[in-house]
Parts: structure tokens; sequence; C-alpha cells
């Protein structure tokens, strides 16, 4: 049986949510949670530990990203469940590349609709990220290749004005 991205992203936030709330590493709170299914998949295998790796070793300049577009909010007033997804999106966003961040970003939408810690989460998520995303793209800090990865045009299609 397949197992499908959403599963793996859903496991990866159990998993940060477990070491937020107890005091255990990473790999040990994302190793109970692999399903046999999951373990089976070797492409769900590389992308789970391709995410994990990324969260883990990027969560420094990651949480930067997070609190430079949170403002006022201090890293520890952000919801644990909404925080670790914009961890999430953006480990995705910044070493997936084969990810398209909006792809990034509409799972992590629809992932804080279910995982909801307040009825705003998913506002909340979509707002913060794409303004990271933005900020990121015009950096130039978003590295993807393939077909419908990043759209590079520099000229946009106009529509051609009507005289009266």
């Amino acid at each position: 049986m397949k197992t499908y991205r959403r599963q793996i992203r859903e496991k990866i936030l159990q998993a940060l949510y477990t070491i937020e709330i107890r005091e255990t590493d990473i790999d040990s709170a994302a190793g109970w949670l692999l399903t046999q299914e999951i373990l089976d998949d070797a492409n769900a295998m590389k992308f789970f530990n391709l995410l994990l790796k990324s969260i883990k070793e990027n969560r420094e300049e990651i949480d930067r990203y997070i609190a430079k577009h949170t403002f006022n909010w201090d890293m520890s007033r952000i919801a644990i469940i909404d925080k670790n997804i914009l961890r999430m999106a953006l480990a995705e966003i910044l070493y997936c590349e084969d990810i398209p961040p909006k792809v990034s970003i509409n799972e992590a939408i629809e992932i804080a609709k279910k995982f909801t810690s307040t009825d705003k989460s998913s506002k909340f998520v979509n707002g913060i990220l794409d303004a990271i995303f933005n900020e990121l793209k015009a950096e130039g800090k978003v590295h993807k290749n393939g077909r419908g990865l990043i759209d590079h045009s520099t000229a946009k299609v106009q529509k051609p004005e009507i005289e009266s």
C-alpha cells in the first residue's frame, strides 16, 4: 500500500509535539510513530528521514524566520501545534527541492485545520508562511528544480486596455 506524504507530515508533527512536551530527542519521539506501512515504503522513509533531518539540523534558522514574521509574538507564545506546522513547512520549502512551495504551504494549512489549536490556526499558518515564502523568494533563497516548482517568469501578462 502506498504511503502518502500527508501521513508522513502528520507523524512528524506528532513527533515535534512530543519533544515540546516531554524530555526526549526527536529521533526517539519519531521512532514510535512509524507504522509498518511507512517502514515498508522506501519512498515514505526517504521523505520522512529527509524532512525530520532538515528540521532537526536547521531548527535555529527556521525559528529565526518564524520569529521575524510573527512580529510581537515571542516563540513561546505561539501554540505548539502551529509552531511545529510552521517549522515543518519551512523545512520543506527550504530543503526539499522536489516539493513546490505552494504544496508545502497548502499541506500546512490543511494539517492546521485538522490539528487545530485555535479557530484561526489555519489562517495564522497561511499568513506567516506566505510572508516568509515571499521574503525567501525575493532574496533568492528558495532553490527548487523541476517543472512547476517555481515560476521564474519576470514579465506578467497584462490585459490589453480597451479603448472607449
